[in-house]
């Protein structure tokens, strides 16, 4: 072999003379790197001392060892799976990452170089190869790889916080607020699955330990919700300050708390993440993320027994999307209440206009009733005081399919010794009882007996309120509202509608109750202020009719009279007191009373109208009055007719009608004026139609066109019999809303 050397101008050196002459066995002994050739079978046959000093073992150990061998399981897996398939198909490798196991059992990381020496035929006869080691190296690559996965986790971190904050931006709703959180919050730790649960305190009972309650959960068993919420039993507050942490399923938690581990084991879950949802401060809730293996994970790669640990970002993060849902929250109840406070304020709006509207107690609370299971409540009661107890006013469901169960409750009247029942508690207490929780217990304390207990199962109650009807002072009744499974409970502010509603229908069916009594009493003095039915007379036909006004109390100063007189003769009477209300009635039935203590001796009609001019100081009577008085002869037909500032009568004759020249003198109670008295005949066939001014008069109209309006209409009438003409008068004159009483007086001679 020849050696090219490069000589050093100050004369040869024999030392470095020397190392030059022995470089090619020196190079290959001591190299910075190992040497080594082996058979096809991975068997060494040749190998450089370099090589064996890293791995530990003397030339003799290593000879005759196949490579492989010397390789860790990965290492082996990588040989023969990759490295020798390499080689045979190319013929030489490049930079294959292998750990050799040393002696003493500890990896050293290199870098193979490898060629294959092959036969005439092509046939594998040995591998030489070369091994750097990469310990700095790979420690190097380690780290840049490292590096890169932190940013890209921080990427993601920061790309997940901005996905959550710009979701959240549009997040209207707690529901939506929920939505966003669950399905955002998972993504950092590749969560199993997720739930937020909200604090929820009772501000009427501000001593009771507050409630869990879930608002969107994904991926979690209900099982599991329960198990942790009672986990945290009365500890709750203590847990949320603890921040974010980790519940991990081992002997310990096993221990402690036997059904939450359960509970995680059926789910397969190793882990769960409490991280506290707050607002300034406030602790509103907590997201609970779930960790652990799935179905499909066919490898488990963490060793047994492991636990998944919190980095100090993932904390960070978790602590942020905490307090992002914290805020978001608070914005979306605020939200919520305002829409809700709107609501409820329409509600109570319509309610209001509703009730204003009603004419009676039944319609009143029927009606109520109706808008209540439209807007409030899928069940609603009104059951009212009356001398007979309490009597079920109303009864109302929301879904017309369980319409005929509530309507069972109707005749299931409210008994006072059900004083377990909340609406005899409510009545008991004069305050609201609300029912939360309505289980099979308390349906039994309430049933009166097995049918009405299965109606109530039926009708599937989840939550009962029960407020007392109260106005003017008095006790009324009571509002029940229901709520079923498929509405969810009651919250605080539907408690504060029923209240508020139930103050509206007391007043309302208080003033009802006055106004039906006030009717009751005016039909009662009705009754007995006005004429019995007039006597049958030979040769005449009567009908009378009166009408009060549509507005105020049915009772009014109209009247009329038919009065058999001394001889053959007979009188007539219609007038009418100013006003239509009970002083109006009373003042007529005394009118009407003392116009038949002067019929005693018979006296003419302007003599009565004379009388009563000149008695009406005496009286006391505190209105004034028109009437009209005449007397008839059946046999003959003579008419006598007096008025006090009342309409003239109509005379209808062979189909025309026709006003009679009655003149007025000064209506009754105003300065006395002599009568003057109209005397005429009654032809036989000829109707007369005495009327008050309620009959001609309207608000659209004056007086003057009345009058013209029943000429017009009893011309046409086609008839003089008293009944039809009666009805024909009233059918075109009068409508449904009247503005003043009417009395009606229609005689006919035949």
């Amino acid at each position: 072999m020849t050696v090219t050397r490069l000589q050093d101008s100050g004369g040869p050196d024999r030392r470095l003379e020397h190392l030059l002459e022995d470089d090619p066995a020196d190079l290959y002994e001591n190299a910075p790197m190992g040497y080594f050739s082996t058979l096809p079978d991975g068997r060494i046959v040749k190998v450089n001392r370099t090589f064996c000093e890293w791995i530990g073992r003397p030339a003799d150990q290593v000879l005759g060892s196949r490579f492989q061998d010397l390789l860790s399981m990965g290492g082996r897996v990588y040989y023969e799976t990759h490295l020798i398939p390499l080689l045979r198909m190319q013929g030489a490798v490049r930079e294959i990452a292998l750990d050799l196991v040393r002696a003493d059992g500890t990896d050293l990381a290199c870098l193979a170089n490898a060629v294959e020496i092959r036969d005439d035929d092509g046939a594998p006869l040995l591998m030489r190869a070369t091994v750097f080691e990469a310990t700095a190296r790979r420690r190097y690559e380690r780290g840049m790889l490292a590096a890169q996965r932190r940013a890209e986790e921080s990427e993601r971190r920061s790309r997940t916080l901005q996905m959550v904050v710009s979701d959240l931006a549009a997040a209207l709703s707690v529901e939506d607020v929920a939505s966003v959180i669950v399905e955002r919050s998972r993504e950092p730790l590749h969560a199993r699955g997720a739930a937020l649960v909200l604090v929820e305190t009772d501000p009427h009972d501000p001593d009771a330990a507050p409630a869990l309650q879930p608002v969107r959960a994904d991926g979690l068993p209900d099982q599991l919700l329960r198990e942790l919420r009672h986990a945290a039993g009365s500890q709750l507050a203590s847990e949320l300050a603890r921040g974010v942490r980790s519940i991990v399923l081992d002997d310990r938690l096993r221990g402690l708390q036997p059904g939450l581990s359960a509970a995680m084991a059926d789910g397969s879950l190793t882990e769960l993440v409490v991280v506290p949802v707050t607002a300034d401060g406030r602790r509103l809730g907590v997201l609970v993320l779930a960790l652990g293996r799935g179905p499909d994970d066919l490898i488990d790669l963490d060793r047994p027994g492991g636990t998944a640990s919190l980095t100090t970002a993932d904390v960070d993060l978790l602590w942020t999307i905490g307090r992002q849902a914290g805020q978001a929250l608070e914005r979306a109840r605020l939200h919520e209440q305002t829409a809700r406070q709107a609501e409820r304020a329409s509600f109570l709006l319509e309610a209001a206009r509703l009730l204003a509207g009603a004419a009676d107690v039944e319609e009143t609370v029927d009606r109520l009733a109706g808008l209540v299971v439209h807007r409030l409540a899928d069940v609603c009661m009104v059951d009212l005081e009356s001398d007979e107890g309490l009597i079920r006013q109303a009864v109302r469901h929301r879904d017309p399919a369980r319409a005929a169960l509530a309507e069972q409750l109707r005749t299931r009247h409210l008994s006072r010794r059900t004083i377990s029942h909340p609406g005899v508690r409510a009545l008991q207490s004069g305050g609201t009882q609300w029912v939360r929780t309505v289980d099979d217990a308390v349906l039994r304390a309430v049933a009166m007996d097995e049918e009405h207990l299965a109606v109530m199962r039926a009708l599937d109650l989840t939550a009962v309120v029960a407020v007392p009807l109260t106005g003017e002072g008095r006790q009324l009744g009571v509002l029940t509202i229901a709520a079923d499974a498929r509405r969810g409970p009651f919250t605080v502010a539907d408690v504060e509608v029923a209240e508020q509603l139930a103050l509206q229908l007391g007043l309302v069916v208080a003033r009802a109750q006055r106004f039906d009594l006030a009717v009751s009493t005016s039909h009662a003095l009705q009754d007995n202020l006005l004429p019995p039915a007039p006597p049958s007379l030979e040769g005449l036909a009567i009908a009378v009719r009166y009408l009060p006004a549509t507005h105020g109390i049915d009772v009014g100063g109209d009247f009329y009279d038919v009065v058999r007189l001394p001889g053959e003769e007979i009188g007539l009477a219609v007038g009418d007191v100013v006003g239509h209300d009970i002083t109006a009635a009373a003042t007529m039935g005394q009118l009407r009373s003392v116009h038949r203590a002067l019929l005693a001796d018979g006296p003419a009609p302007g003599a009565v109208v004379d009388r009563l001019q000149a008695g009406w100081p005496l009286l006391g009577l505190r209105r004034m009055a028109t009437a009209l008085f005449a007397s008839l002869d059946p046999v003959s037909g003579r008419l006598r007719i007096a008025s006090a500032g009342h309409p003239p009568p109509l005379l209808l004759e062979a189909g025309r009608a026709r006003y009679l020249p009655v003149r007025p003198s000064r209506m009754l109670g105003a300065p006395p004026s002599p009568a003057v008295e109209w005397t005429g005949v009654l032809p036989r066939g000829a109707a007369l139609v005495l009327f008050t001014d309620g009959l001609v008069e309207s608000r659209s109209a004056d007086i003057d066109e009345g009058l013209d309006r029943l000429l017009a209409v009893a011309s046409a009438a086609g008839t003089s019999d008293p009944e039809a003409l009666c009805a024909r008068l009233l059918s075109e004159l009068t409508g449904a809303q009247r503005a003043d009483d009417v009395a009606l007086l229609v005689l006919t001679r035949r």
